[in-house]
């Protein structure tokens, strides 16, 4: 049987992950730095860099992969953060994922493919792809 988790851990890795929607980096750093994981995924396996760089947050994508966050992380539908900020036009945030060693062949549909299907020739480029 398993146990119902704890009510207030729950709110709390709520509150967490609305602060990385919202890139409230300090406050988002601030708990990071006293010990919760900076790869911390939520029920859908989307990671605070995940929802932050969805939401075009860069600098707290930066804090978040300065603290060991992986810049790759795949969620349960196969997405990665940086083919999520290609979707969204994100260009702050795709260059700080890049230059955390995200890598645009990863994911369904990858980054590369993303851009192909929105004709983001800048990117296509920018990814090495052709």
């Amino acid at each position: 049987m398993t146990e119902a988790p704890d009510p207030a851990v729950v709110e709390l890795a709520t509150k967490i992950f609305d602060l990385a929607r919202q890139g409230r980096t300090d406050a988002l750093v601030a708990y990071v730095d006293a010990g919760v994981p900076a790869s911390l995924t939520n029920d859908r396996g989307d990671s605070l860099v995940m929802l932050a760089a969805y939401h075009g947050h860069a600098e707290a994508v930066r804090a978040l992969l300065e603290r060991g966050a992986p810049a790759d992380e795949v969620n349960d539908r196969g997405q990665t953060p940086l083919a999520g900020a290609v979707f969204k036009g994100e260009t702050d945030v795709i260059k700080v994922l890049l230059e955390g060693g995200a890598d645009p062949s990863l994911g369904t549909p990858s980054a590369v493919d993303t851009a192909r299907m929105f004709g983001k020739t800048d990117l296509l480029e920018l990814f090495g792809a052709h």
